[in-house]
């Protein structure tokens, strides 16, 4: 049948004491994890449950939300996971919309669901349902069906929630086993992202499918982190750069063994050709990535044999993964031009919940409309541009927001840098950059430094420095809403700096 449900019961039967989940102590092997999730399973049909019904968890990182994803998936719900820095509007909206049967939480965000209309559970009641009798459920599943609704953390008023299937993700898993044969079965991976994100939701169910070993946190501590991929011989593991600006940080980085690691993958953002460096030194080669929500999980990774010579560039698609530029009338574009990221494969989302509209913007004709521009080379790989809606367009030019903040970036004591749009009565929008700075910046400098670097219309003429870092989302990416938020009247409330 191709489900999620399938994979979890073979490697039940034939690696039924490997590791599956280790989890702050909690070491649960496949059988264990099998049989668990068979009686939350169990549980919710007798409950009330349904096929396709919607169960929604709001929690951290545990032992308990791994198990419960596997009994809703077993039960044939549907997992809606929330974003444990939701506040409670934010929950409210996405209840309202998703209408979940169920919804368990955390100690810590229980009083999220005051008042709101889901059957509410503690999430520590999956821990009592461990000492069940056994119970082995066998739903039939149709693998079309949706197995998670993931809410995107993009830059709408409100998230779209994306909809993974079985098949789209068991398809997808099926791929990696090919492309990366060394993190298949058996494989050790580290996963530092919350469940209720893309990054740790899709690793889980991802790397559970392949039979491997996965050590979540509960939170990232750079230095606990290093000691996981040290004692634990890790294969592989990923994160957006500044996870592992972070770990080249720790005072153990430099004599630490590393030779488990066979790949280590990043995204999200540029990625420095000094941090590369740093890991290379190490044996460690920073592959980056290009995916999203939408994509399934990654839709291309960079081959390791020509990470140095392009560090630039995000890889050429998968072994069933199709990449193409499309310009604005949808056609796809030579080599070299600039248009939109568009590709199609067995990972690609059945559709966004509850939006035909969003959806039929998104997946026309078979193709992901990713929103994303970049461009191909004559070898086929991929070099990530910008976010369509990052562009800003001053005086009808066209300027990419992350080739200012790369400028940026470079100026001493400049820590984090975001740039935005400001309004401009002259031009309608031109470049702002918002600053976290390990020391005082001179502003006369820094636009000295980018008028060395970049053409006038692109230099930032708005500077705005920031006492505490840069917001992010749960994933680890600088959240623009917030700062072009709070920034909406920069042309009013600031000073031009040139």
């Amino acid at each position: 049948m191709q489900t999620v449900s399938d994979a979890l019961r073979w490697w039940a039967h034939i690696t039924p004491d490997a590791l599956a989940l280790s989890i702050d102590g909690d070491a649960i092997s496949y059988r264990a994890l099998h049989d668990w999730s068979g009686k939350i399973a169990a549980r919710l049909l007798a409950m009330g449950l349904v096929p396709g019904d919607r169960v929604s968890i709001a929690a951290a990182n545990s032992a308990n939300y791994c198990a419960l994803i596997a009994g809703i998936i077993r039960a044939g719900g549907t997992v809606a996971p929330l974003n444990m820095r939701y506040t409670k509007t934010e929950v409210a909206e996405l209840l309202e919309d998703q209408a979940p049967r169920f919804a368990f939480a955390d100690e810590a965000r229980l009083g999220l669901f005051d008042g709101l209309e889901p059957e509410l559970f503690d999430l520590d009641v999956v821990c009592g349902w461990r000492d069940d009798g056994p119970a082995d459920p066998r739903v039939v599943h149709d693998p079309d069906q949706a197995v998670v609704i993931i809410a995107t953390s993009g830059s709408t008023a409100k998230p779209k929630g994306v909809m993974l299937t079985h098949r789209s993700m068991t398809s997808y898993a099926a791929a990696w086993a090919v492309e990366e044969p060394h993190c298949a079965k058996g494989a050790r991976i580290i996963v530092p992202a919350p469940l209720s994100t893309s990054a740790g939701f899709v690793q889980l169910i991802h790397y559970t499918v392949l039979g491997c070993s996965l050590y979540f946190v509960s939170a990232f501590d750079p230095d606990a982190f290093l000691d996981l991929i040290v004692t634990r011989r890790i294969t592989g593991f990923g994160g957006v750069p500044l996870f592992f600006e972070r770990i080249a940080q720790t005072s153990g980085f430099a004599g630490a063994d590393l030779s488990s690691v066979t790949m280590a993958t990043t995204g999200g953002a540029a990625v420095p050709r000094a941090l590369q460096d740093v890991w290379a030194e190490r044996g460690v080669v920073l592959r980056q990535i290009y995916g999203q929500t939408e994509a399934g999980g990654n839709a291309t990774i960079m081959p390791e044999a020509l990470a140095g010579e392009f560090p630039e560039k995000c890889g050429r698609g998968g072994v069933f993964t199709e990449l193409a530029i499309a310009g604005e009338d949808g056609t796809h574009l030579p080599a070299g031009e600039l248009g939109e990221i568009v590709l199609r494969g067995p990972g690609i989302m059945k559709g966004y919940w509850n939006n035909p509209e969003e959806t039929a913007r998104a997946l026309k004709q078979g193709w992901l409309h990713t929103g994303d521009l970049g461009t191909l080379d004559e070898r086929g790989l991929l070099q990530f541009v910008d976010r369509k809606k990052d562009i800003i367009i001053s005086g009808g030019l066209n300027i990419s927001a992350a080739e200012v903040e790369r400028a940026v970036a470079g100026f001493e004591g400049v820590a984090e840098v975001m740039v935005i749009a400001a309004k401009d009565a002259k031009f309608g929008e031109t470049p702002m950059a918002v600053i976290h700075a390990t020391t005082d910046i001179d502003v006369a400098a820094l636009i000295a430094h980018c008028n060395d670097r970049l053409a006038d219309f692109k230099v930032p003429r708005y500077v705005a420095i920031e006492a505490e870092p840069l917001p992010r989302t749960a994933t680890g990416k600088l959240a623009k809403p917030v700062m072009r938020d709070k920034y909406r009247n920069a042309a009013e409330c600031l000073p031009k700096v040139r």
